[in-house]
């Protein structure tokens, strides 16, 4: 087991990191390029997540640098108690100790979630996927320097190099101790992760988010949020439904102006009986549809009811991450938020901010779709768990 880093340590790892990805940011787009000529695959989503450009960097930079200048989430005391007995008592943050983050085709995970675990006194194991090989293992070159130059050992960041049979035979039947594992991708890779671990799985899962335009909606807002929310749509936090009050006054002219904006962005627009009746688009084939999440240029319309009949669409067909009330009444959106069950609710805001960057915590592991132990954006401040300190004097029960 790795002992703990000193904080000053572990923050001048993270500003070495930050220097050397500058240094190589040539470097790392060079190779990315070749990873991103390799990838035969048809799926857009997946190639939007494995490219590297300019602007990538910068975020990679940004993230490593931020996590530099946060407190340390590790020994933050939670809770104290002096017993009857004289026995001092703390809870206290711990580190899990070694979290292995599985993910499919984006390089910035290995700097982000390796550094979230990092700072928070983790070891950690990166197994990337094949079609970002190249890329993936030039980061974890740097952070290896990274660790040399402060006199830490290269295990704190290992890269494995697995493929499918041999993920399978490790989470069965680890070679070293895992504490916690992360699996961001797909529900492919996430149903495979929870079907052969052996230790707890954070599930960082599918989007499938809704925005509902509520009979008092502003209208300009609920176009420009619909339209941001699929402004990336490889993002778990993209926007997939849309569920249309039918009591909403213009309703017809709102729908068709909403439907014309989606198409101009090539955006393949689906409907309800509804919204397909009175519209050119494509009516849904089957209710299984609403489960979908679509990590596509596509986006399903349909009316509903009522703001109660709304909350229980959601919460039988979203995927628990991010959903939306568009109102102007206050009392509509308390209702909606406190009843939709998904990790982050928004009135009037973009599914888009759905990011731990953008929530204030500097970055995420990952966006968790589970209740334990921390749901939504997981930072920094989410990746310890925590441990009791009881100092005495020979006391006995």
């Amino acid at each position: 087991m790795n002992t703990l880093l000193s904080i000053e340590t572990r923050n001048n790892v993270l500003l070495k990191m930050a220097t050397l990805l500058e240094q190589e940011r040539e470097a790392i787009i060079s190779i990315n390029k070749t990873d991103l000529e390799a990838y035969n695959g048809d799926d857009i989503s997946m190639y939007d997540r494995l490219k590297v450009d300019d602007s990538k960097v910068d975020e990679m930079i940004a993230s490593v640098t931020h996590l530099a200048s946060q407190d340390d989430p590790v020994g933050v005391e939670r809770f104290s108690f002096k017993h009857d007995n004289g026995m001092q008592v703390y809870n206290k943050t711990a580190s899990f100790g070694t979290v292995m983050i599985i993910y499919e085709s984006r390089p910035d995970v290995t700097v982000e979630a390796a550094g979230i675990a990092f700072k928070s006194g983790n070891k950690i194991l990166l197994k990337g996927g094949k079609e970002s090989l190249k890329s993936n293992l030039k980061i974890v070159e740097l952070w290896h320097q990274a660790l040399k130059e402060q006199d830490a050992s290269t295990d704190w960041v290992e890269y494995l190099q697995f493929n499918r049979t041999e993920t399978q035979a490790f989470l069965e039947k680890p070679t070293q101790k895992v504490d916690l594992i992360v699996p961001r991708g797909g529900e492919r890779l996430i149903a495979f992760v929870k079907q052969h671990a052996t230790c707890p799985v954070i599930i960082s899962g599918r989007g499938n988010n809704f925005v509902y335009v509520h009979e008092a909606a502003d209208l300009d807002i609920a176009v420009d949020v619909i339209m941001n929310g699929k402004s990336k749509i490889s993002a778990c936090n993209a926007v997939d439904k849309v569920l249309i009050d039918e009591n909403l006054p213009n309703k017809d002219e709102f729908v068709k102006t909403l439907i014309s904006k989606l198409k101009t962005l090539k955006i393949e627009v689906l409907g309800d009986d509804a919204i397909s009746r009175n519209n050119d688009v494509e009516v849904l084939k089957s209710n299984d549809i609403w489960y979908q999440e679509f990590l596509d240029y596509k986006i399903l319309i349909g009316e509903i009811p009522s703001n109660q009949d709304t909350i229980a669409m959601i919460n039988k067909y979203s995927g628990g991450h991010s959903s939306v009330i568009i109102t102007t009444n206050d009392d509509e959106a308390k209702l909606f938020m406190e009843n939709v069950d998904t990790a982050a609710v928004y009135h009037n805001a973009s599914t888009r901010f759905t990011d731990g960057g953008q929530l204030g915590l500097g970055g995420e592991l990952a966006i968790s779709t589970d209740k334990l132990h921390q749901r939504g954006p997981i930072g920094l401040q989410h990746l310890v768990t925590n441990k009791w300190y009881v100092h005495g004097n020979g006391q006995i029960r």
